[in-house]
């Protein structure tokens, strides 16, 4: 990648940092179709779990329903930093951690942890986030300890 001019890095950081933030407003006002607005119209979304959703539709839709159930007054919480690394100018690698604190719980468990990678490309609108994949933070178990020795 040519080097990106320092001033155009450092704004393009700040409005990755932006989709983030809208990211958790819109988890945290319980509003499908905001959260849907931070991927692009194809995005993919890979769940903890290993659910896979296709496109901006199925993500608001996705999202909305549990708002409205399973997650109904749950709170995004940021629990680190958010590494971000350009790939080209009009592409980036992110990595966030954070979780969701559930609505009967005073902060999230530790347990509730999170890592996603997100692929975002730069749109004639403004940055999106067009792959997402989460994962729960565990420690190794007793097995892969054992082999790692």
């Amino acid at each position: 990648m040519k080097v990106m001019d320092a001033n155009l890095k450092k704004q393009n950081e700040q409005e990755i940092h932006r989709v983030f933030s809208a990211l958790q407003a819109a988890w945290n006002e319980h509003n499908g179709s905001a959260f849907g607005q931070c991927f692009t119209e194809e995005a993919d979304y890979v769940t903890f779990n290993g659910q896979h959703l296709k496109g901006r539709q199925a993500i608001a839709e996705v999202h909305q329903k549990l708002f409205d159930g399973v997650l109904r007054g749950s709170l995004m919480t940021e629990g680190g930093s958010i590494q971000i690394r350009f790939l080209n100018a009009d592409m980036a690698l992110a990595h966030c951690v954070g979780a969701i604190k559930l609505r009967w719980q005073r902060k999230a468990p530790k347990n509730r942890d999170s890592i996603n990678t997100n692929v975002l490309i730069k749109e004639k609108d403004g940055w999106k986030i067009a792959a997402f994949h989460n994962c729960r933070i565990q420690p190794p178990n007793f097995i892969q300890q054992w082999f790692m020795k």
